[in-house]
């Protein structure tokens, strides 16, 4: 985990942020810690920030300029540390930029700043991404925390009384997911009922991804009405995603997605990545709260 940095709000609520990744670690609210643990038996994670791809890239590489770049799953921001530029006791700004180490891989200029705030049962997030280069830049963004299933009453089992609420009605039908985590255009169903999925483990052999998604915002629900809710603004597309024996669930926000099977083009074609003109700032935003 590393070093981290504790912000708190007033009713007693607490975070941690790892400076590696910027990645929330912790987030107690009245004694309980709402963020997945991290135990590698099951995903050595909690709250990655994905930049500046999101999932898969074909072959593992991105093309520009046609060179071929290496590019992790998810890129490289999740495994990197981060500069404090602002803290105080509620809140706390981290900031990425470019180096030798990121050109191997992304070779353009890049400012990436997450502040992280914590307020009565809520944490929220603002991030922006910056151009300081010559060039357009292509990027994808996304967050993908994981939350203990369960964290109230109710068990993790089909019919354990536990479910994901779209804050509108999708699509019942998701993406296939091929070898190496690209997307196929064949599809999956899905038991959604509107904005209703009842969990089930068995559900996830696979991410379910919803691609365009009308919501702005889905809440992890137990059987005795509390819930996790993920607000997000200015993000596309949504995703759930567990291990059918792993005690979590994650809710995703993203601005792009893998690659689909058999794409060869350069970064800047890929689909649903971002265009960012030189000397312009992105901005979205995130909030994790607890309702009920």
């Amino acid at each position: 985990m590393g070093e981290t940095i504790e912000i708190r709000a007033g009713d007693g609520s607490t975070a941690r942020i790892a400076l590696r990744g910027a990645e929330p670690v912790s987030w107690q609210v009245e004694g309980r810690n709402y963020l997945w643990s991290g135990d590698p038996e099951h995903w050595n994670r909690h709250a990655p920030w994905l930049f500046p791809v999101v999932g898969a890239s074909s072959g593992g590489s991105v093309q520009v300029g046609g060179r071929s770049y290496p590019m992790a799953q998810h890129g490289f921001a999740r495994d990197l540390p981060f500069s404090v530029m602002a803290q105080t006791e509620d809140a706390v700004t981290l900031c990425l930029t470019d180096s030798e180490a990121t050109q191997a891989h992304y070779p353009f200029p890049f400012r990436l700043t997450i502040e992280a705030r914590l307020s009565a049962r809520t944490l929220a997030f603002t991030i922006q991404v910056e151009n300081p280069g010559e060039a357009a830049l292509p990027y994808a963004l996304g967050f993908h925390p994981a939350f203990p299933w369960p964290f109230a009453e109710g068990e993790r089992r089909a019919g354990g009384g536990y479910a994901v609420l779209f804050e509108e009605a999708e699509r019942p039908f998701v993406p296939e997911v091929g070898a190496g985590g690209l997307l196929l255009r064949s599809e999956r169903a899905l038991p959604l009922e509107g904005g209703r999925l009842d969990l089930d483990p068995e559900l996830f052999t696979e991410a379910l991804v919803f691609l365009n998604a009308k919501s702005r915002a889905m809440r992890f629900v137990a059987p005795n009405g509390r819930a996790i809710a993920l607000r997000m603004e200015d993000f596309s597309h949504l995703a759930v995603w567990t291990k059918p024996t792993a005690p979590f669930l994650s809710l995703e926000a993203w601005t792009g997605h893998a690659d689909w099977a058999g794409f060869t083009g350069e970064l800047v074609e890929r689909d649903s990545q971002r265009l960012l003109a030189p000397g312009e700032t992105a901005r979205h935003g995130i909030a994790l709260a607890i309702e009920g």
